[in-house]
């Protein structure tokens, strides 16, 4: 039982973690890690019979695949680590936490290591939910703070980086929200 509450208590950490790019550009009531994590599970069910993905490992991958962070906080490239340090200490921090869940742990290491590799239809697309989760972030914070455009540099770094269909026509039609809220927004002087 004491292995399921520390896994209880890195899942909270991930519940409270507030997300560093957000926190580094200094966005107030900015979402934690577990905000970005379930709302990509949630994005699984945008997946039809039709596209030909496992849903359920979408779900699962995406509910896992920033569980480490819960132990080494999210690191970001503004973080001045390697990406192969970053690799480390998430897969070493995804080692303890995998061991905590006795024989599921293997699948929780096998679903963290499928997205980290991102060869398999479903982690291209659990990597497409990543960015598309984090550019409908930046949207809304825009519309909420009445601040169009001031978090461009998220739209900028995920240009071209989109590869499921569904996913690239989600993301235009934000595009498209986007630009049609920033001319007729009034300029703000707190922005």
């Amino acid at each position: 039982m004491n292995n399921y509450i520390k896994f209880m208590e890195v899942l909270g950490n991930v519940k409270h973690l507030k997300r560093t790019g957000w926190v580094l550009r200094k966005v107030k009531d900015c979402e934690t890690v577990s905000g970005h994590m379930y709302r990509m599970a949630m994005m699984s069910f945008f997946l039809e019979d039709s596209h030909g993905l496992d849903r359920i490992r979408v779900m699962e991958m995406s509910l896992v695949h920033d569980l480490a962070e819960g132990i080494v906080g999210d690191i970001t490239p503004y973080c001045g680590v390697s990406r192969e340090e970053k690799l480390l200490k998430e897969f070493s921090a995804m080692t303890e936490i995998a061991s905590l869940l006795g024989p599921n742990k293997d699948k929780m290491l096998a679903l963290f290591n499928e997205y980290e590799e991102g060869k398999t239809p479903e982690a291209k697309f659990v990597k497409d939910l990543d960015r598309l989760d984090m550019v409908m972030q930046a949207y809304e914070y825009e519309k909420r703070d009445s601040c169009p455009q001031k978090l461009q540099e998220f739209f900028d770094s995920t240009e071209n980086k989109f590869f499921h269909p569904l996913v690239v026509d989600i993301v235009n039609a934000i595009k498209e929200q986007r630009a049609k809220a920033a001319s007729t927004v009034v300029d703000n002087p707190n922005c």
